[in-house]
């Protein structure tokens, strides 16, 4: 069987010691000859690269193994880029959640300012990765799942139209696995119809592989309960996602027809979302003190020892998501796989160039989108407005356009006001001042 050169854009994340146990766990399947880490953070990456040096000597002696902040070494004779950059790390993110929440608007990572913001610094670092591969390795696929997904998709359109990008999002599959858990069966057995933007879709459609609806016994228990189970690995069982989990029984009752994805509270209820925000101690606070640290000390105790037995190292779903869209590309297994492509009629009564996230037959020669018909009036309002801001975000981007990326403020259902959209553009300028384009 063919071996694979996979080389991880984001070296030092945390989230890249979970994809590298994924690829140890799925070695038969999908066997890998040489495997890089590329980072422009050369301390924080020499860290996890350290460790998984010593991961990968124990468990996979034969795989060939680097790090490194050299864009030749890293992207040159690879297959795959498996990225998921965060371009001005956690410090970054704590100040796109706590400028908007000064002023009464929610302050999320992919939604809202927030998201925003992270899209402005993200659009050049994945846009350098896809020249780095144009340069050195013209036929290799990137799989990208940098946020925010929806805006870094629509630049790339944009900017890159030739480049080899498949932009994919973990959230659903995470939500299936739940929905999976609910029905008890596993989310392999899951044949579903989705449309929407990414972190803004909904389900319109869930059977088993003999084609029974399941639709009505997930919609009588998200109903009472939402998307809150009990699941052992959750990665994400904090306090905070379990009742992110138990908001989707209001985010459902506006549209009891569907299934939606747990971003939408953001959307729909971004009042309720703020009074139950701490402005002082967002998501980016609780990471920090939660996966950051575990992650690190992880890494750091594996160095220390020499060893990896028995470390705290695991693999996650999204991980898994990643593994499954290089396969079908490397092996053409025509798996059935959500994507984040152009809409080109596949929502018949959407805009047309919509960067749209609905499933694709995924092989060799790329994806095959699934016609997901006429959305009804309430989801295509909603998405024809949020696929308005991400718009504006790209084109303020390669303008260099205040105007524009204050509409896109303005244009979020998140913020009340011009006023408000205006202030809250006016101080993530100036906190951004090291990452966006000069605005004018």
């Amino acid at each position: 069987m063919r071996q694979f050169s996979i080389t991880i854009a984001g070296g030092g994340s945390t989230f890249t010691p979970g994809i590298i146990m994924m690829l140890l766990d799925h070695q038969e399947e999908f066997p890998i000859r040489r495997l890089c880490l590329y980072d422009n953070d050369r301390e924080r990456q020499a860290v996890i690269g350290q460790a998984c040096g010593i991961l990968l000597k124990e468990r996979a002696p034969q795989m060939e193994f680097s790090y490194t902040v050299d864009p030749e070494e890293a992207f040159t004779g690879t297959d795959f880029v498996m990225a998921h950059i965060r371009v001005g790390k956690y410090a970054m993110r704590e100040k796109d959640e706590k400028i908007p929440l000064k002023y009464g608007v929610v302050g999320q990572e992919t939604c809202g300012p927030g998201g925003i913001a992270y899209g402005m610094r993200s659009i050049g670092g994945i846009l350098e990765i896809l020249d780095y591969m144009e340069q050195y390795s013209p036929n290799a696929w990137m799989l990208n799942y940098s946020n925010p997904a929806a805006i870094v998709a629509e630049a790339t359109r944009r900017l890159r139209p030739g480049s080899r990008i498949i932009n994919i999002c973990d959230m659903p599959l995470g939500i299936m696995v739940r929905m999976a858990k609910i029905l008890g069966i596993s989310e392999k057995d899951l044949d579903i119809s989705y449309f929407g933007l990414n972190h803004f879709g909904w389900w319109t459609q869930v059977k088993d592989k003999d084609g029974n609806d399941l639709m009505p016994r997930l919609k009588e228990y998200v109903r009472e309960n939402g998307y809150d189970i009990n699941i052992e690995t959750d990665q994400h069982a904090d306090q905070s996602w379990h009742e992110t989990f138990l908001k989707v029984r209001d985010v459902y009752a506006v549209d009891p027809d569907t299934l939606p994805n747990t971003y939408l509270k953001y959307y729909l209820y971004p009042d309720y979302v703020v009074e139950h925000t701490d402005p002082h101690h967002t998501r980016a606070n609780q990471v920090m003190e939660g996966r950051e640290k575990e992650v690190f000390s992880a890494a750091r105790d594996i160095i220390e020892k020499g060893s990896a037995k028995g470390c705290g190292f695991m693999a996650d779903d999204h991980a898994s998501y990643i593994v499954d869209l290089a396969r079908a590309l490397a092996f053409n297994t025509k798996e059935k796989m959500l994507l984040i492509v152009p809409n080109e009629g596949a929502i018949e009564n959407f805009d047309p160039e919509a960067m749209v996230e609905i499933p694709c037959i995924v092989g060799k020669d790329g994806y095959e989108k699934i016609s997901q018909g006429r959305i009804p009036q309430f989801q295509k309002g909603m998405m024809e407005q949020q696929v308005s801001v991400e718009k504006l975000v790209v084109e303020a981007w390669m303008e260099g356009s205040y105007q524009k990326l204050w509409q896109a403020l303005t244009l979020s259902r998140t913020v009340p006001s011009a006023a408000v959209a205006k202030k809250i553009l006016d101080d993530l300028i100036e906190a951004n001042r090291e990452y966006w384009p000069e605005l004018h």
